[in-house]
C-alpha cells in the first residue's frame, strides 16, 4: 500500500544512512511518521540579500556575491578561504576541514553565487565561517526564504534534516480521510493532508489554535479516545452477577464507628449496581485526600465474598498495605473474615501457605503489594480486584489487570489525585468514574498559614509545643541536596539544622533513598519513634500518620497548587486539628501570591485541581509526569478544550460501530494501535 510508506523505517530515505540515522534515534526519530510528526517550532528568515555594506555581525543573513579568490594554505590547521565580493564590499567565506575539490566545485572563480550564514568579523573584515548554504543563482529561491527551524541534535544541520523533511513532506500520499467532510467544514477544521502540509511549509506550526495544528491535535484526541473505547469494550464483556444481601451490608454500616458521608453512599451505590450487573465493573473512584475512598471499596469487598467470591487489594507500598490490612482487620473483626497479607518481603513458608489458601479458596481477602498479581499467584475464584493509586497504570497494565481476574472478576479502582475533568475524559475513558467529594463530618479543616522565611526562628517555640503534645511534624523541602543555581531548601541541610535543635528527634527520607530505607523511616515516624521527618515530596503517597498534625512546606511558592494540596493532605488525619505553614521567599510572583491564596481559602481538590491547571498549563502539572501519566504530543487540555469535548462527543457517537480499518492508519501514527490490539492492521 502506498501508505505504507509513512510507517516505513528512516533508513528507507535517501541520504539517511546508519550515522545519521543513529543521530536522528536520538530525537526519537525512526520512522518516516516520526518526521511528519516533528513539527518546526519557529523558522530562519534568509528571505532578503543584504549588500555587504550593510551586514550585522551575529545575524544570519543571506548574500548574493562574485567569487574572485581561492586560497588553500597548505600548512595544517589553517582554513581554506574564498574571497568574495559585491559592488559595495568585500567578505571572506572560510570553511576548516573541507576538501579542495568540493569548494573549487561549489564556489567557480568569477561567477556569481547566493550564500546564506551567520555573519562574523574579524581582522577588519566581514566573514561567514561554514555557510549554512551555498548555491547558484538560478537556485536562489530554494535559499531566499524563510526556511522552517526543527528542533535537532548534534550531528544533524538545518540543510540537512531540511532536505529529509521535504522529502517527506513531498512524498506524503493522498490519505482517505477518516472524517466525513460535511464533519470537518461544520468542526471548522481542514483535512489531514492539507493540514500536514501545512503545519511544515507555513507558520501554523507556531500557531497552537491555527486550523492546520486544531486538525492534528483533534486527531490526537481521537486516537486516544477510541483506544480508550476499544480497551472499555474488551474489559466491560459479559460476567455471572454477584449475589448479596443488601441489608447485611446496611446492618455492618450502623455498625463503623463513623457514619458514611451522603457521598460515600452514593458511590458504594454505584459500585454495588455494577457488582450485580451482568457487565464486568471496571470503575475508578476518585476521593479527595482523606475523604473516605478505602472504605467504600472494603464494604463492597464484603459484598463480594458474600457472594462467594473472593478479592485482592492491592496498594503501591508496603507500609500502605500494611495499613489496609489492619484497619480492614479491625473494622471487620465481628465477622470472621478470611484475610492474608502478601508483599515481597513475606518469607517462603509462609508466602507457600498463603498460595495454597489462594488455590484452594480458603483465603477470602488478600492484601498486599504489586507482588499480588504476580505469575505463580492463582486465585480459586477471585470476583473482584481493588487497586490503590490508581495513577501508577497505564493503559494496557490496566487492560492487563482485569484480563488476569479473569471473565467474572471485577476491578475497582482508587486514586487520590483530583484530576480535572478534560485530563479525565483523556486518560480514564475506558472506565466508569465515582467522585467522592465530601469529608468525613469528624475531619476538621486543615488551617494554613503562610510566612516568610526569613521569620523562620519564630517556628520553633511552636515545633516544641507540637512535640510536647505527642504530635509529629512533617517538614518539606523541595531538593535533596544544596543547588548552586536554584535556590531552594536543601532537605540534607535542614535536616542537620532540625536535628541540633530537636536531637535524636528527626529522620530523613528523600527519593534518593532504597525503598527498604525509606520504608524503615517512615514506620519509625509510625510508630512515633522520631518526632519531626524532614522529607522531599516522597510523603505524598497516601500513607496514614494519624499523629501527624503539622506540616511545614519550605518555597512553597515553587511547588504546583495540587501539589501543595496533596502535601497538605498527610496531616490533619486523625480528630485533631491539623494546621499547614507555607514558607515564602520575597519578591513573590502574582501566580505564586495567587496558589497561596487560594489554598488558604479552600480544601476542594477538585477545585484546586482545576485552578492548578489554569495558572500552570497542562505541560507544566508537576505530579501528572511523576505519577506516569501519558502526555499529549499537541493536544493541550486548557488550549484545546473544546476540541476534548468534540472528540469525546465524535467517539461516543461512534462507539458501537467503530470500523477499525478505518482508523487503523489514525491510530498507527499515534502508536496507539498496539495497545488496542487491532487485528486489521
Amino acid at each position: 500500500m502506498e501508505k505504507d510508506f509513512i510507517f516505513d523505517e528512516i533508513t528507507k530515505l535517501k541520504g539517511v544512512g546508519p550515522q545519521l540515522s543513529k543521530y536522528l534515534k536520538k530525537k526519537r526519530i525512526e520512522k518516516i511518521k516520526d518526521i511528519i510528526l516533528n513539527l518546526p517550532y519557529s523558522e530562519t528568515d534568509r528571505s532578503k540579500i543584504s549588500k555587504l555594506n550593510k551586514l550585522e555581525v551575529g545575524k544570519i543573513q543571506s548574500i548574493k556575491v562574485k567569487v574572485k579568490k581561492l586560497n588553500f594554505p597548505r600548512l595544517r590547521n589553517l582554513p581554506n578561504r574564498i574571497i568574495c565580493e559585491d559592488e559595495t564590499g568585500k567578505i571572506d567565506i572560510v570553511y576548516f576541514n573541507s576538501r579542495e575539490g568540493y569548494l573549487r566545485k561549489l564556489f567557480p572563480i568569477n561567477k556569481w553565487i547566493v550564500v546564506s550564514g551567520k555573519v562574523n568579523f574579524f581582522n577588519k573584515k566581514y566573514q561567514i565561517t561554514n555557510p549554512d548554504y551555498v548555491t547558484t543563482i538560478e537556485n536562489q529561491e530554494y535559499v531566499i526564504q524563510n526556511i522552517p527551524k526543527y528542533n535537532l541534535t548534534k550531528g544533524i544541520n538545518e540543510k540537512k534534516y531540511r532536505s529529509i523533511s521535504e522529502q517527506v513532506i513531498n512524498k506524503v500520499p493522498v490519505i482517505d480521510d477518516w472524517l466525513e467532510n460535511d464533519f470537518i467544514k461544520k468542526s471548522d477544521l481542514i483535512g489531514w493532508n492539507e493540514s500536514i502540509k501545512n503545519l511544515h511549509l507555513s507558520k501554523d506550526s507556531k500557531n497552537n489554535q491555527s486550523k492546520s495544528f486544531r486538525r492534528l491535535v483533534f486527531d490526537e484526541l481521537i486516537a486516544n479516545f477510541l483506544t480508550l473505547s476499544e480497551n472499555r469494550k474488551r474489559i466491560k464483556k459479559n460476567k455471572i452477577p454477584k449475589q448479596f444481601d443488601i441489608d447485611y451490608i446496611n446492618k455492618l454500616i450502623t455498625k463503623l464507628p463513623f457514619k458514611l458521608t451522603s457521598s460515600q453512599k452514593k458511590v458504594l451505590a454505584e459500585v454495588n449496581k455494577d457488582l450485580i450487573s451482568s457487565n464486568r465493573m471496571f470503575r475508578i473512584i476518585q476521593g479527595d485526600v482523606g475523604s473516605g475512598k478505602t472504605i467504600v471499596c472494603l464494604l463492597a469487598i464484603v459484598n463480594v465474598i458474600k457472594s462467594g467470591y473472593q478479592c485482592a487489594l492491592m496498594s503501591p507500598t508496603e507500609i500502605l498495605a500494611k495499613q489496609h490490612f489492619d484497619l480492614t482487620k479491625k473494622i471487620f473483626r465481628e465477622i470472621n473474615l478470611k484475610i492474608d497479607f502478601l508483599t515481597g518481603k513475606t518469607d517462603s513458608k509462609k508466602r507457600k501457605e498463603i498460595l495454597d489458601n489462594l488455590s484452594n479458596g480458603k483465603t477470602e481477602l488478600l492484601i498486599g503489594t504489586h507482588a499480588l498479581f504476580q505469575k505463580k499467584i492463582t486465585f480459586k475464584k477471585l470476583g473482584l480486584a481493588v487497586v490503590d493509586e490508581q495513577h501508577k497504570f497505564g493503559v494496557k497494565q490496566r487492560s492487563d489487570l482485569a484480563i488476569k481476574g479473569g471473565d467474572n472478576c471485577d476491578v475497582l479502582l482508587m486514586s487520590a489525585t483530583p484530576i480535572p475533568r478534560t485530563m479525565m475524559m483523556s486518560m480514564y475513558g475506558d472506565m466508569d468514574i465515582s467522585k467522592i467529594n465530601e469529608k468525613p463530618a469528624k475531619r476538621k479543616k486543615i488551617i494554613t498559614l503562610s510566612k516568610p522565611e526569613k521569620k523562620i526562628n519564630e517556628l520553633w517555640p511552636f515545633i516544641k509545643k507540637q512535640i510536647n503534645k505527642d504530635n509529629q511534624i512533617f517538614w518539606v523541602c523541595p531538593l535533596i541536596e544544596e543547588s548552586s543555581f536554584l535556590d531552594y531548601s536543601s532537605a540534607k541541610k535542614k535536616f542537620k539544622l532540625i536535628n541540633k535543635k530537636f536531637p535524636s528527634k528527626v529522620g530523613l527520607i528523600h527519593g534518593a533513598l532504597k525503598k527498604e530505607e525509606k520504608e524503615n523511616i517512615l514506620i519509625k515516624f509510625l510508630n512515633k519513634k522520631i518526632s519531626i521527618l524532614v522529607s522531599t515530596t516522597v510523603i505524598e503517597v497516601g500513607i496514614d500518620f494519624p499523629n501527624a498534625n503539622l506540616i511545614i512546606i519550605e518555597n512553597a511558592n515553587k511547588f504546583g497548587l495540587a501539589q501543595l494540596h496533596q502535601l497538605r493532605g498527610r496531616v490533619g488525619r486523625g480528630e485533631k486539628q491539623g494546621t499547614c505553614i507555607l514558607l515564602f521567599k520575597d519578591g513573590l510572583t502574582k501566580n505564586a501570591v495567587k496558589r497561596i491564596k487560594i489554598l488558604k481559602e479552600t480544601d476542594d481538590g477538585f477545585f484546586i485541581a482545576e485552578e492548578d491547571l489554569k495558572i500552570r498549563g497542562y505541560g507544566d502539572l508537576v505530579g501528572f509526569q511523576q505519577s506516569g501519566l501519558k502526555n499529549f504530543r499537541f493536544a493541550d487540555p486548557i488550549i484545546h478544550e473544546d476540541l476534548f469535548k468534540l472528540a469525546e462527543k465524535y467517539v461516543l457517537n461512534i462507539r458501537d460501530e467503530i470500523n477499525k480499518k478505518k482508523y487503523s492508519f489514525l491510530l498507527k501514527l499515534f502508536d496507539r494501535a498496539e495497545i488496542i490490539n487491532v487485528k486489521e492492521i
